[in-house]
């Protein structure tokens, strides 16, 4: 193997695909990038074998070839390389050289034959959604999920395709995100429940605006084509839970507040929870005012929030940290808290009647 090519683009493909690379693993060859040179192309390549990121990058192929280099040196070394000039050789013992100006590197290489081959989608469903769309998507609900390996379903996001829109819903047993975005066109109803950490680096790759992505779905894998970048994940195998039985249906009140101040408060009075492992912060709504109130061994602090109430007075307390990251992610200037009563879950909605997403948030039990 023996090409040419620029050295910005072989760092920015290298920084993509390296974050696919296993760091902890028994199996050495799973912390490699593969490289394959043919047809005027290297084609870097990163797996753990549940989450395969693929690049390729147009390059002056003088000697056809492929090989394995140790991904976090490679990926180290190669991100200080912005020459516009880089050649990489194989050596017939199986070392790469990186020249670059009048410098070169060499770097002991592993086995192509051993890596292993990522799956190819072919007969696969498929929807295509806006990459704007798709991408605050998982932004809106991909924090939410488990992180409890004892319940490995919910480390996933679900996934559900209709004829018009996609539902991505997350939940780890205290929260569950929804959130809702049209799509331009599907081959089937279906649904996937994708890993999110896959689905944020997914995320991170699509840029933000209304091009099209399509997106496909074949049994235990999902892929995302980007063109001159393919994303492929295993999907996660089980019955996601019902999360529409949770979500309740009628509410005592109805609280809409200004969400900056809100979110100012609550970061304020979050600072003393802290030292609570519950984050606990109380909320009294009535007559017009949110009073957040939170107390630790240092001290106190009470914030009051003007707010709309439709209903009944409510006093209730959560662990602020589920709101403080809900609200980092939203962009609206005003949302509507629901509540029931003080020991039942509350939903969180934009305000304005549009609702393309959802929160829900258990509370916790206030003594005396």
């Amino acid at each position: 193997m023996k090409i040419i090519c620029n050295g910005a683009d072989l760092s920015d493909a290298v920084s993509k695909v390296y974050k696919a690379a296993s760091a902890r693993t028994t199996n050495v060859i799973l912390e490699g990038i593969k490289l394959k040179a043919a047809d005027g192309s290297l084609t870097l390549t990163a797996t753990d074998l549940e989450l395969a990121i693929e690049k390729c990058i147009v390059a002056d192929v003088l000697i056809e070839g492929e090989t394995v280099v140790p991904g976090r040196f490679f990926s180290e070394f190669v991100k200080k390389l912005t020459f516009d000039r880089i050649e990489l050789s194989l050596t017939d013992a199986n070392q790469l050289k990186i020249k670059y100006t009048d410098s070169e590197g060499m770097l002991q290489c592993m086995n192509p034959a051993e890596y292993p081959q990522i799956k190819e989608l072919g007969e696969a469903q498929a929807f295509t959604v806006a990459k704007k769309d798709f991408r605050d998507l998982v932004n809106k609900i991909a924090f939410s999920v488990s992180v409890d390996d004892a319940r490995p379903l919910l480390k996933g996001v679900l996934l559900e395709i209709g004829d018009d829109s996609v539902t991505g819903v997350a939940l780890d047993g205290y929260r569950l995100a929804k959130c809702v975005k049209p799509i331009e066109k599907t081959t089937a109803m279906m649904s996937a429940v994708v890993p999110a950490r896959c689905l944020v680096e997914i995320s991170k790759l699509l840029e933000d605006n209304e091009e099209p992505v399509e997106i496909r779905i074949q049994r235990n894998y999902m892929l995302v084509d980007l063109g001159h970048t393919r994303v492929t994940t295993r999907l996660l195998d089980g019955d996601f839970i019902n999360y529409k039985q949770i979500i309740p249906g009628s509410f005592e009140s109805t609280v809409t507040v200004p969400k900056d101040q809100f979110e100012s408060g609550l970061e304020r009075a979050i600072l003393l929870a802290r030292s609570d492992k519950n984050n606990l912060v109380r909320f009294d709504v009535k007559e017009g005012v949110m009073q957040l109130s939170s107390n630790s061994d240092i001290g106190n602090i009470t914030e009051k929030i003007p707010v709309k109430l439709n209903g009944l007075d409510i006093a209730i307390a959560f662990n602020a940290r589920y709101f403080t990251e809900l609200l980092r992610y939203i962009d609206c200037d005003n949302i509507v808290i629901k509540f029931i009563n003080s020991v039942s879950p509350c939903v969180v909605v934009p305000a304005g009647g549009v609702e393309d997403f959802m929160y829900l948030i258990l509370p916790v039990r206030m003594l005396g």
